[in-house]
């Protein structure tokens, strides 16, 4: 469930081929289609399609489900060229209505203090075991007519990395929209506690701070299952949910992100160092274990000063000591009822057929689409096509 980098990964799946135009007429639409084989190019035989069937899962239907638009004729061009010359893999056939335009919102980053609530806090039960903290966090627009969304990052993130996100969505349909930091991330408060309840009770205390008494969550990889556990928990705070390249199971493709917590451990930053050169070196000690370029400097953003010192503003400990947790997900039985849309990367792992009966018990009215070329991190690597799926998935205002 790392936060960068894109994953090669090839799954069988069913042939299929579902259309929709939804309420508008004709020129709103969109197909996506999967041919009998894998997504990493590879010839189908046959296989991929009674895989797929010993699943049993009626979501199988909705998977192909896509209502994107773009936002230009040109663009709907050059995507149709690249998904055709590309035979093997998820084509994406998209037509477009263009939105109005909105004046960018303004941002506000703070921490609220837990005083009195103005919306309804959690049960006691959940409260007696799990102390909440106060969640950094920004609020961009203004609250009207449309549901409030909350955004969640993921592992070694912050609330920055959904603020381009965040700004585009209330330029297009206004409203306001929240970016969230984690505890044990950004500016939140440090916590020895590192569980999915934890973090699922400080948002649902940050809502009742903020008067919120239902919510649309957007959630990436942690922040997905984070999501996600709110929503099993108290499905009353949340009108739908949209997972970002993540499933309700236990996570077992990064046994390396262990070494690389141990790595960002071992640095060591003398005082008195421009930040530039702080993080050049900081880089420099990080290479012989964190190959990746990219997911280097992803981690480097934690990488702060204070009183002169270098020193990361994740909790290391607190990760290290619950990253089992975090790779799991917890037990419930009980349905989440709301619309789901869960939200992958073509090129990730992370969300596959393995998931779709787990998905579908937890999630009946889940929908599974893909983006085309994106890998875990799907909203920078196909930033307009993700704020498409996002938009289109919100509820009309």
């Amino acid at each position: 469930m790392p936060c960068a980098g894109v994953c090669d990964h090839s799954r069988s799946a069913a042939a299929f081929t579902r259309q929709q135009s939804p309420p508008g007429g004709p020129g709103v639409g969109a197909e996506l289609r999967h041919r009998a084989g894998t997504r990493g190019g590879t010839q189908g035989t046959g296989q991929g399609t009674a895989q797929h069937a010993a699943q049993g899962s009626p979501l199988a239907a909705r998977i192909a489900e896509s209502r994107c638009r773009l936002q230009s004729a040109e663009e709907l061009s050059r995507r149709q060229g690249a998904h055709a010359a590309n035979s093997g893999a998820w084509s994406l056939h998209i037509t477009s209505r263009p939105r109005a335009a909105r004046p960018p919102a303004a941002i506000m980053l703070r921490r609220l203090p837990l005083g009195p609530a103005r919306g309804p806090l959690p049960p006691a039960a959940a409260r007696s075991t799990v102390t909440a903290v106060p969640l950094a966090h920004a609020e961009l627009g203004v609250r009207g007519t449309r549901l409030p969304l909350v955004l969640l990052h993921g592992i070694f993130g912050n609330h920055g990395n959904f603020q381009t996100v965040a700004k585009a969505l209330v330029r297009r349909v206004g409203g306001q929209v929240l970016t969230v930091d984690a505890r044990n991330h950004g500016s939140s408060p440090h916590s020895p506690l590192m569980t999915y309840e934890a973090m699922s009770l400080d948002v649902q205390h940050l809502l009742a701070h903020l008067g919120i008494s239902k919510c649309i969550l957007v959630g990436h990889s942690m922040g997905g299952k984070t999501a996600m556990v709110l929503a099993l928990q108290r499905p009353d705070l949340v009108e739908r949910l949209i997972s970002v390249d993540i499933s309700p199971t236990s996570t077992t493709l990064i046994s390396e992100f262990p070494a690389y917590i141990s790595a960002m451990k071992s640095v060591n930053i003398p005082a008195g160092l421009s930040r530039s050169a702080a993080r050049q070196l900081a880089d420099s000690q990080l290479s012989s274990v964190v190959q990746d370029p990219q997911l280097r400097q992803f981690l480097l953003t934690n990488l702060v000063e204070v009183e002169g010192r270098y020193i990361w503003r994740v909790n290391l400990d607190a990760i290290s000591h619950h990253f089992a947790d975090i790779m799991s997900f917890p037990v419930f039985h009980k349905p989440y009822p709301g619309p789901t849309l869960f939200l992958g990367g073509s090129n990730s792992p992370y969300i596959s057929s393995k998931d779709y009966p787990e998905i579908q018990r937890l999630f009946p009215k889940a929908d599974v689409q893909f983006i085309e070329g994106a890998g875990h991190i799907v909203h920078q690597d196909k930033f307009e096509e993700f704020v498409t799926a996002v938009l289109n998935f919100l509820p009309p205002p």
